[in-house]
């Protein structure tokens, strides 16, 4: 078995907001649907590291789920900057009871074993922003991170965020802060596209690898974390 990661597949099979208008999305659901069951088998696990879905509520979400569904392996979702239909966890696990998608979790403020892992992680925000919003709402992130990081039943623990935490020409320290201070060495993180992918950091920094896994940049394959 095997522990994939991708992020920002942006579907919107419920919503009239295709991705295909941009340059590089031509026919995306088709390339990520058949890359991804050409890799990823029914018992492997797949991180989808935030913006699932333009969806802005259940209604609009069900078709994206439908088709995340119908893809092989165990998906482990967690919230990105434009999932507005993200909500608390009792009501998103009662809306995949009630849907029966049954391959489908939240990461959400807990953690989860793949393999002789534990996968942790949460959305990220901002950084660099003088805002009293954007400083509550990192604040709160970092409290989610560092929940997922002590609930981990597994020593060695692998982190996903949506944000990155650090770029070629800035850094949020208090994420950093975080994941030095559980010993992480590899982090995964999406939210880059386009131009702004050539400020990633895909390379080891202060011990901890990074690698962006958007989806455009991993040419829609899921990127393989690790075998187990």
């Amino acid at each position: 078995m095997s522990l994939f990661a991708i992020a920002d597949t942006h579907l919107s099979f419920g919503t009239d907001k295709p991705m295909d208008t941009f340059e590089g999305w031509q026919n995306y659901t088709e390339k990520l649907e058949q890359n991804w069951n050409k890799i990823v088998s029914p018992a492997d696990d797949v991180i989808i590291a935030g913006d699932i879905s333009w969806a802005m509520n259940f209604d609009e979400l069900r078709a994206d789920f439908e088709f995340i569904e119908k893809l092989n392996g165990n998906k482990i979702i967690l919230k990105g900057n434009h999932d507005y239909w993200w909500n608390t966890l009792t009501k998103m696990n009662r809306f995949l009871e009630e849907n029966g998608f049954k391959t489908i979790r939240f990461l959400h403020n807990n953690s989860y074993v793949c393999g002789g892992v534990s996968v942790c992680g949460s959305r990220g925000w901002l950084f660099e922003s003088d805002d009293e919003f954007d400083e509550k709402v990192l604040n709160r992130e970092v409290m989610r991170l560092r929940k997922s990081l002590e609930e981990a039943e597994k020593e060695e623990k692998i982190v996903f965020l949506h944000y990155p935490p650090l770029t070629s020409n800035s850094c949020c320290r208090e994420i950093l802060d975080v994941l030095n201070e559980f010993g992480i060495t590899k982090c995964y993180y999406g939210h880059l596209h386009g131009e702004a992918a050539k400020y990633s950091i895909d390379d080891s920094v202060d011990g901890i690898s990074f690698k962006l896994i958007s989806c455009d940049r991993l040419k829609f394959t899921p990127y393989l974390v690790l075998r187990y």
